[in-house]
């Protein structure tokens, strides 16, 4: 059961998944923002596809019993592009990559095999390595098909990476975290690279730091996009890919190299168990990231306390998710004089001192919906946060761990950046050189 706006995806995944002839009933669109009055009118009337009363359609779709034809299953199988394009000419063969929806719509390089050979040179590891095992089916959430090495060194070329930059992209390619989603709110991803290979690439964590001005921060970001065009059935609109908006961040994503030596806190790696001689690629995932200018009102009067000003930029984020905040390393060390000397203690000041009531929460969309079902299953701090009065004072997020903190920047005003984004998971990069 969903909206009509999702009829050919709902049609094409339910084929996908092996239920070419699955009954689905559709609803008006959209359903968002509806009282639960209108929502009554919508399901007592018409369905818009099929012209049947909505309830009327879902009792005969469960009580009728399958015919012999819906009974079938079968699952659509991947096919693969030709392994070779051309020869032809640059032009030409830009235009192929492109019409088959295998760039981000930005010229790419070109990844002949001498370029792919020399990318693979970045590697000790075998070309024909099995990076992810093919999953049968490419619906929705089915959609990892199977990669090696060498596929990955594809991507880096057209990304414009240098060789040296292939074991960050070995990692990102080995977890199977793609850089689209699916989801209808337009998400957007990050990406934090720790670790001696920051100065190895020329990595810029200085002035500019998420700007596109350096090579390796930019083309490593980018091939995290690609890759989840080429390397799984991400980024696909329509079916995929669903974003209402778009989100820009998806065009080479949020790349992040912390300033771990004017940083007075433990590096991000170090806090997730890893060795700081370690390099290592941390994914964020979320929807935005939004900027604070350390100034009081709007005046240029500089207000030290900036945890109060984060806690306040809290409050505009969707609590399903975390906090990742991007220092300058100005607004670290100020921060380190007010009495944050760890980053966990600024997390735990965070989480303690954003509230919302109860109330508030459980009339959140994005509550209802990601957070209700798990609060059904008793699942804690959501089982209890739908059961305390209305006007009990909740955390913004579930953890103190939800709310992350890494340093870049220029060190010319005290600013920082804060974004809607929650840890996913880390991976060694030195494992792949």
């Amino acid at each position: 059961m969903c909206t009509r706006a999702f009829v050919e995806l709902s049609k094409t995944t339910a084929a996908k998944r092996g239920m070419p002839l699955e009954p689905i009933v559709f609803t008006p669109h959209p359903v968002w923002g509806k009282t639960p009055a209108e929502l009554a009118v919508m399901v007592s009337g018409p369905d818009p596809v099929a012209g049947k009363p909505i309830m009327k359609e879902i009792v005969d779709n469960l009580t009728t019993p399958l015919s012999e034809a819906e009974k079938k299953t079968g699952i659509e199988n991947v096919s693969a592009g030709p392994a070779v394009y051309g020869p032809d000419t640059l032009d030409n063969l830009q235009e192929i990559f492109m019409n088959n929806g295998m760039t981000d719509y930005m010229p790419v390089i070109i990844p002949t095999e001498e370029k792919v050979e020399a990318m693979l040179k970045g590697t000790s590891h075998h070309p024909d390595e099995v990076l992810k095992k093919a999953i049968q089916g490419v619906g929705y959430e089915s959609a990892q098909w199977g990669y090696t090495v060498r596929h990955a060194a594809v991507n880096a070329v057209m990304a414009g990476c240098r060789p040296e930059y292939f074991p960050v992209v070995l990692a990102m390619a080995s977890v199977g975290e793609l850089g689209l989603f699916g989801s209808t709110t337009s998400a957007s991803s990050a990406i934090l690279i720790n670790g001696p290979i920051r100065d190895k690439l020329s990595m810029n964590y200085g002035i500019g730091a998420l700007s596109p001005f350096a090579q390796s921060n930019a083309t490593i970001g980018r091939v995290w996009t690609l890759m989840s065009k080429n390397l799984s059935s991400g980024g696909i609109p329509g079916d995929t890919y669903q974003g209402s908006q778009g989100n820009n961040l998806d065009y080479n994503n949020l790349v992040i190299a912390e300033d771990e030596k004017n940083s007075p806190w433990t590096p991000f790696h170090v806090q997730m168990g890893f060795k700081p001689e370690e390099n290592v690629v941390s994914f964020f995932l979320g929807w935005d990231i939004r900027q604070g200018h350390g100034a009081k009102g709007a005046g240029a009067i500089v207000n030290p306390m900036f945890d109060e000003q984060i806690s306040d930029m809290f409050r505009t984020m969707a609590g399903t998710s975390g906090a990742l905040v991007v220092c300058d390393p100005l607004v670290a060390k100020r921060l380190v004089e007010q009495g944050y000397d760890t980053k966990e203690k600024l997390a735990e000041w965070l989480w303690k001192n954003t509230m919302r009531t109860a109330k508030d929460y459980r009339e959140s969309s994005l509550a209802y919906v990601y957070t209700y079902p798990l609060a059904l299953e008793g699942r804690e701090p959501y089982a209890t946060w739908y059961k305390v009065p209305e006007d009990t004072l909740i955390p913004w997020f579930p953890k103190a761990s939800n709310i992350n903190f890494v340093v870049c920047g220029g060190q010319t005003n005290a600013f920082f950046q804060v974004a809607n984004m929650n840890h996913s998971r880390s991976a060694s990069i030195d494992k792949w050189m």
